[in-house]
């Protein structure tokens, strides 16, 4: 019992330095705007501060309500007196830690003849390897892997993913059924579900279909279908816990299924992988992706017992039914192919066995291993938190511009977000379309309730205005990216709001 104890111990540090590592590379490379000043992903950010500020809640979401997300940087926020880059840096590291934790509970328990918790970390590793082969700024590009590092491209989807199979695995590997395993899959299902609905395209279609083939064993019949029937039961109940919630959910996903637009949709995806493949980094994640799913396919052939066998399955079933389901339903955002990523990695987790070696070798390389990774992570704090402590020195203008003012602007979707949420009132800067309409799209509409402004914020995003009023500037303010349009005793009225 020691020994295992101090295998799990080591297990997670072993895992916060890997984490570490690949988020420093992460941070350090262009795909750092992910991390720290894509529009899209600060809304967490946005909305933690805002609760923390004590304001009106009344946000417009999308479909996903980013729940488990919220709430971790809420208590980060709350707990560590930090600038909102640091703590995003911190979450990225956090969520990979998350990822082992789940990967740790697919692996299986320990047993004679097995290195689960190895395994695990050697999975965290290679995860870490295909992120760090993301090199790009495009929230577009087909470079998944690295969105697990940031806090809105559905890392805690990702996390219930994997705790799910972890769960199940272990539940089929019992030899008894028992009670709290079975709420603890329909308890994930449920908030996954109600947080994000990729949840169900993600984990209960694929993975039940999983089930439901392992079913046709007339020994496991009755476990495989109660395990079915929670996963499914927990999904529907996450799905029915969203009605309270749909006054802040703008769009309901509907939308963005338009099976007619199979072939436009496939042309898409296919480009993005020719160009994830056009370049070397690239190259190598694909061929490492690659890899992991025949390991997978291996795996369910030929591993007999049905709980490993469900972990190996699914690290090639679920990314194959999550990229043919989005093709049929004629979606183009790369973003929802995640599980292509994540998923092969479980083919490592499977069957976690141990070769026997000498015990002086295993010593030596476990110690080796121990202060490669321990010196890769104590290097990587550093270099993370120099990405996090960056200067913006055209950001800093605008904020210090706008906090000096105590007045209001606005400012266009792609342009204003980052200023908003590095001013000392998020509420200072107005999120409006070219005509000044409320575009109320991840934002609390409360910040409308101004009714006018007397500055806008634009840079080279910004679509040209179309204002509702004759009005010329006073004056206007140059920072660098930014420009400040300040019309200073003119006010400029909002229009109808708008998603």
């Amino acid at each position: 019992m020691q020994r295992v104890w101090v295998r799990e111990v080591a297990g997670w540090l072993g895992a916060l330095a890997i984490a570490a590592t690949v988020a420093g590379q992460v941070a350090a490379s262009a795909r750092s705007a992910l991390l720290f000043r894509d529009g899209d992903s600060l809304i967490v950010a946005l909305l933690a501060r805002s609760i923390l500020a004590g304001v009106p809640q009344d946000w417009a979401m999308s479909s996903v309500l980013f729940l488990p997300e919220s709430a971790g940087f809420v208590a980060l926020d709350a707990v560590l007196p930090l600038p909102v880059d640091a703590l995003l840096a911190i979450a990225a590291v956090g969520n990979l830690l998350a990822l082992y934790g789940a990967l740790r509970l697919a692996a299986g328990r320990h047993r004679r003849g097995r290195a689960p918790v190895a395994w695990s970390l050697l999975a965290l590793a290679v995860f870490g390897v295909l992120a760090a082969t993301d090199t790009t700024a495009s929230r577009d590009a087909l470079e998944l892997a690295s969105l697990q590092l940031t806090t809105t491209y559905y890392a805690a989807t990702v996390v219930a993913v994997v705790l799910s199979i972890g769960l199940l695995r272990r539940m089929i590997d019992r030899t008894r059924a028992t009670v709290t395993p079975l709420v603890a899959l329909g308890a994930i299902a449920a908030a996954s579900t109600l947080s994000n609905p990729l949840f169900a395209a993600w984990a209960t279609v694929p993975v039940g279909i999983v089930l439901l083939v392992e079913a046709h064993h007339p020994t496991g019949r009755r476990r495989m279908l109660t395990l079915t029937a929670v996963l499914l039961g927990g999904t529907v109940a996450g799905f029915l816990a969203r009605i309270p919630f749909a006054e802040w959910i703008a769009n309901s996903g509907a939308g963005y299924a338009r099976p007619e637009l199979w072939a436009e949709s496939l042309a898409s995806y296919t480009g993005l992988l020719g160009e994830r493949l056009a370049a070397p980094a690239g190259a190598i994640g694909s061929a490492l992706s690659l890899a992991l799913v025949a390991g997978g396919l291996i795996g369910t052939v030929k591993l007999r017992d049905p709980g490993p066998r469900l972990v190996a399955t699914a690290a090639w079933l679920v990314p194959m039914l999550v990229v043919i389901g989005a093709v049929a339903l004629g979606t183009n955002a790369a973003r929802y192919l995640q599980p292509v990523a994540f998923a092969p990695v479980l083919a490592l987790v499977a069957a976690p066995h141990a070769r026997p070696l000498p015990r002086r070798l295993v010593r030596t390389a476990v110690a080796a291993t121990a202060v490669l990774v321990t010196v890769l992570g104590a290097l990587a704090v550093p270099r993370l938190a120099t990405a996090a402590a960056a200067p913006d020195r055209d950001l800093s203008c605008v904020t210090d511009w706008v906090d000096a003012s105590g007045r209001t602007g606005a400012g266009q979707f792609w342009t204003v977000r980052l200023p908003k949420l590095h001013l000392d009132d998020p509420a200072r800067l107005v999120q409006v379309d070219h005509r000044l309409n409320g575009y109320a799209w991840l934002v609390n509409r409360h910040d409308f309730d101004v009714g006018a402004v007397s500055f806008l914020v634009e840079d080279a995003q910004t679509v040209p205005w179309e204002l509702p009023v004759a009005a010329v500037p006073e004056r206007v303010i140059t920072c660098g990216r930014y420009r400040i349009l300040d019309f200073d005793g003119t006010t400029l009225p909002l229009g109808p709001q708008r998603s």
